[in-house]
């Protein structure tokens, strides 16, 4: 059914109210009923009572004088009451004219015993109650009826009112269950119009939070969480857009640039193999500058696809011990490796891993001056691995360390004008920890060095 909430709150509330309204009259007219039967059954009973006391008081004066009696108290009967008095041999001592024309037939009845029943006597309905008494010795047998009319007319009138009422009740509670909704879903609307206004440009307007600790305040909240989670992506994703197309148009230009000058004249060979070795140089730096935006770019889409292996990380880190040795030779720089001396199990990419520890292993070998050293150290704890890995290089900023494993973020522009690099390696390197389910961090003294640390969760066994 599409229906607006509105609409559908309202008919779920007169539905509601118009079976309430039904249940409500139901069980009120249930009660008048059973009010009525009880209040005939109760004065019918009285005037039995009333004509047993009669009979006990006159029965000794003999039948003449019981039926005078009988008479005046029919005549005091002002509400329509009605009797009938047989004696033990079963002659009606005194009959009400209705008794006389309709002549009932009547149940039998065992001594002081009493029964109700409705009848009609001429023409009208009644309620009589009968009863067998003794008095003086003597079986009487006493009917005494009392009309129901104005009880029935009372209940028809209010049946009538119930009629007429139920259908006003409801249209008026529909009247008014559509105002109160509307009411009430005025801050939704509010939030739709403000939220329909909320684009690209303006994506830092927020939602306005409404007064009421209800629902629709935790509601605007969570919306305006989503909306500042929406805004700090989008900012991240601008700005990552910006610092790749400048990155990239840099060795573009290099290689263009290049590429014109040496084709501007002719020159001799060994010109023109500098060139192209400088073209090489700028296409091989552009190339690791797209595959680290890819990775990033699969890792965002959650297309990484990881295979998760064990992994003995203590063999793991001799192999990346080695290939860190030749990118140090240039720079006369020593690598140590310290591990256990049992194998150290966890469950990860191979490629994953290796790519982790070597841009850890080439930040400290870029950033660490001719001469020093960087260590590698490996341990095991209950349920995890750790990897240090240390240089005494230049050193991060404190200012930096907490911004160092954003994507494009590098510690210092001195850094920056001397080692090449676009600042995707240690965004990667904390990708992949957490990945892995690991954490990654830094510590740093500026002008002494840094250490890395990477804790991974470790597996039972190979």
């Amino acid at each position: 059914m599409n229906l607006a909430i509105r609409a559908r709150l309202t008919f779920l509330y007169c539905a509601v109210l118009g079976l309430t309204f039904v249940a409500f009259f139901w069980i009120c007219d249930l009660g008048f009923r059973h009010s009525i039967e009880t209040t005939v059954n109760d004065s019918s009973r009285t005037n039995l009572e009333t004509v047993r006391r009669l009979l006990a008081n006159t029965a000794s004066q003999g039948d003449e004088s019981v039926r005078a009696e009988l008479r005046d108290l029919s005549n005091l009967w002002a509400n329509g009451a009605l009797l009938e008095v047989a004696d033990t041999k079963g002659t009606w001592l005194f009959r009400s004219p209705q008794f006389l024309r309709a002549s009932p037939s009547l149940p039998q009845l065992a001594a002081n015993d009493i029964a109700f029943f409705t009848t009609n006597l001429d023409s009208s309905q009644y309620r009589v109650a009968l009863g067998l008494v003794e008095v003086a010795g003597e079986r009487f047998q006493i009917h005494a009826a009392v009309p129901t009319e104005p009880f029935d007319q009372a209940l028809d009138r209010f049946r009538i009112i119930e009629k007429e009422a139920l259908p006003l009740l409801v249209l008026l509670a529909s009247f008014l269950g559509y105002w109160l909704s509307g009411k009430s879903l005025q801050p939704v609307n509010r939030i739709i119009q403000t939220a329909e206004q909320i684009g690209a440009q303006n994506l830092s307007r927020r939602l306005e939070v409404p007064e009421p600790r209800d629902e629709l305040r935790h509601l605007t909240e969570t919306l305006n969480a989503m909306l500042a989670r929406i805004e700090a992506s989008f900012q991240r994703i601008t700005q990552f857009t910006a610092d790749a197309s400048h990155d990239l148009r840099t060795p573009v230009a290099v290689i263009r640039t290049t590429a014109e000058i040496a084709l501007r004249r002719s020159r001799p060979a060994e010109e023109y193999k500098d060139a192209l070795s400088r073209i090489l140089l700028t296409s091989v730096e552009t190339s690791d500058l797209l595959e680290n935006l890819l990775t990033l770019a699969r890792a965002d889409a959650g297309a990484a696809g990881l295979e998760m292996l064990p992994l003995d990380l203590n063999a793991h880190l001799r192999k990346v011990q080695e290939q860190g040795a030749v990118l140090a030779a240039d720079k006369s720089l020593s690598i140590t490796l310290r591990t256990p001396d049992v194998p150290v199990w966890v469950r990860g990419d191979e490629i994953a891993i290796h790519r982790l520890l070597l841009i850890l292993i080439d930040n400290a070998v870029k950033y660490t001056p001719h001469g020093g050293h960087c260590e590698i150290a490996l341990s095991q704890n209950q349920d995890h691995a750790h990897i240090a890995v240390k240089d005494t290089g230049i050193g991060i900023p404190e200012s930096d360390l907490d911004c160092i494993f954003e994507r494009f973020r590098r510690a210092d522009r001195a850094r920056s004008r001397e080692t090449p690099g676009a600042g995707l390696g240690l965004a990667i390197a904390r990708w992949i920890t957490q990945m892995h389910g690991g954490t990654i961090s830094a510590e740093s003294t500026l002008g002494m060095g840094s250490v890395f640390h990477i804790r991974l969760p470790v597996s039972a066994s190979a």
